[in-house]
């Protein structure tokens, strides 16, 4: 009867650990422990090499040891609840960058051990593992990581208005390990479920199955969203000149994929997943052109822009995930493995996009929260809109390519 909800609860853990390492971090390393741009761009590279060896393996692991889920699960869990209040303490002094290396390294592999878990799982946590089944459980799962998002979003400026201090991080860390602490107990009964495994996945079953195209689609498709989640914060204050509008903005992003949901779930069961794509990737091209032009201090566009592109976000959340679990269903595939190398692509494109683009608005003298020339401003205007546009048309383009007979029900 609580499947569904525990499964939310789940993810709502894992995307309000997310929100931190994706978003807060490259604004919290640079101005509270004043690390160089560059540095964390390299930073978040180097991780991406570990994830490289390690999802894989931690897919593997999962497949090769079904009734230890239960004991994944947890570990995960705890892993955030140490390292978060770790990451978001104030510290100096000249290991200040190992530091932040060694607690990203736990943090990212107890967040790869719980997201893989929780999508290489898809078919065993689903109540029949049938196409129409998985698209329902994906909206759950999404739901619950929208969630976990608005709450990760709103958190460190809500304890900033309850008196707490270094912008609210080290009471956001001290929360969100917290919030995985619960989480591991409430949602135990889930991880109780018989595990249903299948064969053990190649190159070439991946291959017939359809699942590696849908890999390289998820790819591509990565890449523009990281863009702007790595650079948001920056856009909103430096570009747009809207300090402490930030917060809300992020909360209505994610509000409208949240909503979106059940939305675009109800359209892929009813049209197919590749016509609802098609739908809603223009959404999005069409709010990465927007931003490039407005002008500073328009909060109303941008709030239509936050919008559109928000419930763009929420197809790609529901239904790319729910394609490549159906794909391995229908193909008989152990699942874990596959979503170890599905996790290994969404993370190299959040590392990718990090080491492109701030290096460059380090060069181009962009300084956070600093009076920034035209130079460093129109770079950041062209890496925030411009270079995403064009990488979500090639995802598009990728999206037309696709079987039509590429259905979730």
């Amino acid at each position: 009867m609580m499947l569904y909800p525990r499964v939310s609860l789940y993810a709502l853990m894992l995307a309000a650990a997310g929100i931190p390492l994706y978003i807060h971090l490259p604004r919290f390393a640079s101005v509270d422990l004043g690390i160089g741009l560059g540095t964390i761009g390299t930073i978040l590279l180097m991780i991406r090499l570990v994830d490289l060896v390690q999802d894989p393996l931690i897919g593997w692991a999962i497949d090769r040891w079904p009734r230890a889920q239960r004991w994944f699960a947890v570990a995960a869990a705890t892993g955030l609840a140490i390292g978060f209040p770790l990451l978001f303490t104030p510290r100096s002094g000249p290991h200040v960058v190992s530091q932040l290396i060694a607690v990203l390294v736990l943090l990212f592999s107890a967040y790869s051990l719980g997201m893989i878990l929780l999508y290489g799982r898809s078919a065993t946590l689903a109540k029949a593992p049938t196409p129409d089944a998985l698209m329902t459980l994906a909206a759950f799962r999404e739901g619950g990581m929208l969630a976990g998002v608005v709450i990760a979003a709103i958190a460190p400026a809500l304890f900033v208005a309850l008196g707490a201090g270094a912008q609210g991080y080290p009471a956001f860390g001290l929360f969100l390990g917290g919030l995985a602490l619960v989480t591991a107990l409430v949602t135990q009964p889930i991880w109780r479920r018989p595990a249903i495994l299948g064969e053990r996945p190649s190159l070439a079953s991946l291959g017939q199955a359809g699942a590696l195209r849908l890999l390289a689609l998820a790819l591509i498709n990565s890449l523009p969203v990281a863009i702007t989640s790595t650079l948001f914060l920056f856009f909103v204050e430096d570009r747009l000149h809207l300090p402490g509008q930030a917060g809300p903005l992020l909360i209505l992003f994610f509000l409208s994929a949240g909503l979106s949901v059940p939305l675009w779930a109800g359209l892929s069961n009813r049209l197919g997943p590749k016509p609802t794509l098609l739908i809603a990737m223009p959404l999005a091209i069409l709010g990465f052109a927007g931003a490039a032009f407005l002008a500073s201090g328009d909060l109303g566009n941008f709030a239509l822009i936050c919008v559109a592109s928000g419930a763009a976000l929420g197809a790609d959340m529901v239904i790319l995930p729910a394609m490549f679990s159906v794909a391995l269903t229908r193909a008989g595939l152990k699942a874990s493995l596959a979503f170890g190398i599905w996790s290994f692509a969404g993370k190299l494109g959040l590392a990718l996009a990090a080491f492109a683009v701030l290096p460059v608005l380090e060069r181009s003298g962009f300084s956070p929260g600093a009076t920034n020339s035209d130079l460093a401003l129109n770079t950041l205007n062209i890496a925030y809109a411009v270079i995403p546009c064009i990488l979500k048309l090639g995802a598009l383009g990728m999206v037309l390519a696709l079987p039509t007979e590429e259905r979730t029900s």
